[in-house]
């Protein structure tokens, strides 16, 4: 058995500027591939507090979309207004009457409006999530770029169940 002398040890030292050099370089590159992308369905939604209180009024015009359920949970009507939408594409019908209806003479996004969505208790949600894309914006088929329409949408408060 051979017993190592420890008066001869070795000093090893560590060289930190590569390190540090390579630390700078991998920051700059992932600061210069780095792409801000819009978050998607990022809506401005404001929640009824408890059931049967209605949510804080607003000083904008309140534009108030009505989704009926059938029997079987699909959608049976929807309502803008006092005005029913009936077709085969009522939330393409309901989108082009709020582009008619939001003065978006600034540009898309620019109108100051809210719409208030009132769906009944057994309807499908697939149904409250295609309203809320109609009312929120739309693609442009020309250019494929978005455009928001309304950002401020807010949901009835349900009725007491009995």
């Amino acid at each position: 058995m051979k017993i190592r002398h420890t008066d001869h040890r070795e000093d090893l030292s560590l060289q930190m500027t590569p390190m540090i050099d390579i630390v700078f370089q991998l920051m700059v590159f992932f600061v210069f591939t780095f792409k801000i992308t819009l978050p998607e369905g990022d809506f401005n939604v404001r929640m009824p507090a408890e059931t049967g209180v209605a949510a804080a009024p607003s000083e904008t015009p309140v534009l108030r979309v009505r989704l009926r359920a059938g029997p079987s949970r699909d959608l049976a009507g929807v309502q803008l207004g006092d005005v029913a939408i009936t077709g085969d594409n009522p939330f393409g019908q309901l989108q082009t009457r709020i582009r008619s209806m939001v003065d978006d003479s600034a540009g898309p996004g620019s109108a100051d409006q809210e719409v208030e969505i009132e769906a009944d208790y057994d309807l499908k949600y697939q149904y409250v999530m295609n309203a809320m894309t109609a009312i929120t914006g739309y693609v442009d088929p020309a250019t494929g770029q978005p455009h928001k329409l309304i950002e401020k949408v807010r949901f009835a408060p349900l009725p007491k169940q009995p």
